[in-house]
């Protein structure tokens, strides 16, 4: 990257002799500006009219005013995106520049400059940072509007510093008439390009389901939160032990999509290892400079959110959730995520969660409030791309490309990177019951993570692997999934080893060498010999048949079982 010091032009079409060395010759060039990873997603979603038109290139700066810059650079890097300094940005001239943050010197850029939000519209309260100045004399006598809605953002020396504002719902611009009504001639109401990415992306909801490893019958769960002490990472962290521990293992999936503030700011390592016993139960945890999240909630059944954009976008897809934290000193009054916060459950912290869930959906399924919240996104669904891309071309006076320009459903999902894993699976409690057809039903749930709140579980065994290091299981397993015997080691006498370090476990499961997984060979603490072995077609794991052998199974012949989204027939003999 350039040295900010330096006073020859970096990038290639700022230099008095362009035309020698560029391939294209474009005619006009904009100014994209980055604050930190958070504005730089957005800004790129807000740059896509520009696709197709070589007229037109794009340059990128970094304002340096974030106390969020970590990753900023590697994010430039790992995108190829043209890049200049801040100083020779406020040294140039540019076309247009759009902007997806109010912070930095950006009056000190010679541009006509696009200002638009970085989330889903403008909910929360900023204010600078003590001896940053005032925008606006007198501007803290006022109260404050939203974030990019009030004078001390938008002006300086009682100038207005962008020639436009964007506004993606009609009702922001009353908001705007209060906080700084001399912006308002200058306000364009274009909708949501976020938004509209999103419900573009709603008739592929499988294929997203899919690209996120969710099998048939499996509900995804996103727990989203935004950064700062009220967040729900930052003021409720236990709730995703809580996920992880009360939803049945094999009926939910559970994913985190975690603010870039929080990431950047704490680092990825140490979120990583903040999160890591969950990690290791199968969390999902996408990078935050991805649009993975996009794809998530398209994909999700349910949510738990805070006063981050992403609940709000949730809500408006129609997807049913619950709030597990929410500043409600930040949120700017009257604003829709404002509304939301009166009109979601918050997360009760003695009642199951499936059951909350449940409760959730039920009553939010046809809730006209939580409709009318959601519609508050956008006042022009569909169209932000359309209304951005003649706002741009309007002001670099270029006739608009003769293609449409129009939502595109958002990217399927790269796969997520393999979390490393042990040789010991966690240990289990397992809930076995029948249903009136003689199908047996288990549901599993993470034993290390259970807490306070047991009413999602009924009258479980625990299901522990030899060798498991903790040894608070050892006296408590009633089921151990052995290790395979040894060269001279029967069934029977493998499982007297493992019954004299485990004493209260009653029945020791072994992988069928016959047939591998797909098999069972079980051995009770009589000395009892029980195989299982499941049909073809319908192998669910030895470690489902030990449960199904230990719930004394044994008297029939076949047994249904379902676990999750999944069914197999087990032969027992």
């Amino acid at each position: 990257m350039p040295h900010a010091g330096s006073s020859r032009p970096s990038h290639i079409l700022l230099r008095d002799d362009a035309g020698r060395w560029a391939t294209a010759a474009p005619e006009r060039t904009v100014l994209g500006v980055i604050h930190n990873v958070t504005s730089a997603t957005r800004l790129l979603d807000l740059l896509t009219p520009f696709e197709g038109d070589s007229r037109v290139h794009v340059v990128f700066t970094c304002t340096g005013s974030s106390a969020f810059e970590n990753g900023t650079r590697e994010f430039i890097a790992a995108r190829q995106l043209p890049w200049i300094s801040w100083e020779e940005a406020k040294r140039e001239k540019f076309d247009l520049a759009v902007s997806s943050s109010r912070g930095g010197e950006l009056h000190k850029l010679n541009a006509p400059l696009v200002g638009a939000p970085h989330g889903a519209g403008y909910n929360k309260h900023l204010r600078r940072e003590p001896g940053a100045g005032s925008r606006e004399p007198g501007a803290g006598s006022r109260k404050p509007e939203a974030f990019g809605l009030d004078a001390e953002w938008l002006t300086h020396d009682g100038e207005l510093i962008p020639s436009a504002i964007v506004l993606s719902h009609d009702e922001q611009r009353e908001r705007l008439r209060r906080g700084c009504p001399e912006a308002v001639p200058i306000s364009v109401v274009a909708g949501d390009p976020c938004m509209d990415d999103l419900r573009a992306g709603l008739p592929f909801r499988a294929e997203y389901r899919a690209a996120l490893g969710l099998t048939p019958g499996r509900k995804l769960l996103v727990l989203t939160s935004t950064w700062g002490p009220h967040s729900l990472l930052g003021a409720n962290m236990d709730l995703v032990r809580r996920a992880l521990a009360e939803l049945p293992h094999d009926e939910y999936r559970v994913l985190a999509a975690v603010h870039p503030n929080i990431w950047y700011g704490h680092s990825g390592w140490q979120v990583r290892a903040w999160l890591a016993p969950y990690l290791r139960a199968g969390l999902l945890l996408p990078a935050p400079e991805t649009d993975t999240w996009k794809a998530a909630l398209v994909a999700a059944d349910a949510f738990i959110g805070d006063h981050g954009s992403l609940t709000l976008y949730a809500a408006a897809l129609g997807v049913p959730g619950l709030l597990g934290a929410f500043g409600d000193d930040v949120v700017a009054a009257g604003s829709p995520m404002d509304r939301l916060g009166a009109a979601l459950p918050r997360v009760a912290p003695d009642v199951p969660l499936g059951r909350q869930l449940r409760r959730a959906a039920a009553a939010q399924a046809d809730d006209e409030r939580l409709a009318a919240i959601g519609g508050l996104v956008t006042s022009r669904p569909t169209r932000a791309a359309e209304l951005l891309r003649r706002l741009y071309y309007e002001r670099l006076e270029l006739d608009e490309p003769a293609w449409p320009a129009v939502p595109r459903p958002v990217a399927l999902p790269l796969p997520l990177p393999a979390e490393r894993y042990g040789p010991v699976p966690p240990p289990m409690f397992v809930d076995v019951r029948p249903e009136p057809d003689g199908t047996l039903v288990l549901r599993r749930h993470v034993a290390e993570f259970q807490g306070a709140v047991t009413g999602h579980l009924a009258d479980p065994h625990l299901v522990v692997a030899e060798g498991d290091p903790d040894g608070r299981w050892a006296g408590a397993a009633d089921v151990v999934l052995g290790r395979a015997p040894g060269p001279r080691e029967t069934y029977r006498s493998a499982a007297e080893r493992v019954f004299a370090a485990h004493g209260g476990c009653w029945l020791v499961a072994f992988a069928d060498r016959a047939v591998g997984e797909a098999g069972c060979v079980a051995v009770t603490r009589q000395g009892e010999v029980i195989t299982g072995r499941w049909a073809e077609g319908g192998d669910l794991g030895f470690g489902v048949a030990a449960s199904v052998l230990y719930a004394d199974a044994g008297a029939e012949l076949t047994v249904s079982v379902r676990v999750g989204g999944e069914v197999g027939v087990l032969r027992v003999g």
